[in-house]
């Protein structure tokens, strides 16, 4: 192959590295890549660098937010200095008067009062307007029942902030992020449209969170239930589980 000035050359080199600091972890994918033009003489040379970056949520802090909520039969505005100071669950759906999302709202209301006796806050979050929440509480039996606030998101500001925005479509995924006192985030599940959640499975999970937080060195294994052992990391323990 003979190259010459209109001969196009493409190559591409991938350096990925790692950023920790106070806050969260970064991951950056740098793409470098050098060819000749079809239309130049050899001697122009293009070099693209394309910096992607992603930010790990957990244990990154909740970013600040004003809202309008529907609670407890009335409108309240809400901000991120409402979350401090104790436990709370960002439960994320994509929208009102639907299917799947009327059955995840009523179980959570099923264990909010256990929530509750845990310190825990408990605010659903979806792009409809707070005047939405209040017709479908009004409306429906199953969403009657709720008791905790019901943001209204219109703007898609708070769910950009968690990562869980459908562009295309304006609606949010079906997302949970568990918040510490100190407003970090300690867990976050995310599930595609058609998969429900347990609030059941999150109650667990939080206990798990707040044990682990009132207790350092010690972490929770799987299926762990409050009362049952935990584990102590060590050096003796490697290779003994």
């Amino acid at each position: 192959m003979t190259l010459t000035a209109a001969t196009p050359i493409t190559f591409s080199i991938i350096i990925v590295f790692t950023y920790q600091d106070d806050k969260f972890k970064r991951l950056f994918l740098f793409k470098i890549s050098t060819y000749h033009s079809p239309n130049l003489t050899s001697t122009h040379i293009f070099k693209q660098v394309e910096i992607h970056m992603y930010q790990s949520i957990i244990n990154s802090t909740i970013q600040p937010f004003n809202a309008t909520a529907f609670s407890k039969g009335e409108f309240v505005e809400l901000s991120e200095a409402d979350v401090a100071g104790k436990w709370a669950v960002f439960f994320f759906y994509p929208a009102d008067f639907t299917f799947v999302c009327p059955t995840e709202l009523g179980d959570m209301a099923d264990h909010y009062a256990q929530l509750q006796e845990m310190g825990v806050e408990v605010y659903s979050v979806s792009t409809d307007t707070h005047f939405t929440h209040k017709a479908w509480h009004g409306s429906s039996d199953t969403i009657g029942k709720i008791q905790y606030p019901m943001i209204g998101d219109p703007t898609g500001k708070i769910t950009r902030n968690f990562g869980v925005m459908i562009e295309d479509d304006g609606l949010a995924l079906r997302g949970t992020f568990v918040v510490n006192p100190e407003g970090e985030i300690k867990i976050a599940e995310i599930h595609d449209l058609g998969i429900g959640r347990s609030a059941k499975e999150l109650v667990r999970k939080i206990q798990a969170a707040q044990y682990v937080a009132d207790h350092d060195g010690e972490v929770c294994p799987a299926a762990w239930q409050p009362g049952a052992e935990t584990l102590t990391p060590s050096l003796d323990l490697v290779g003994k589980i």
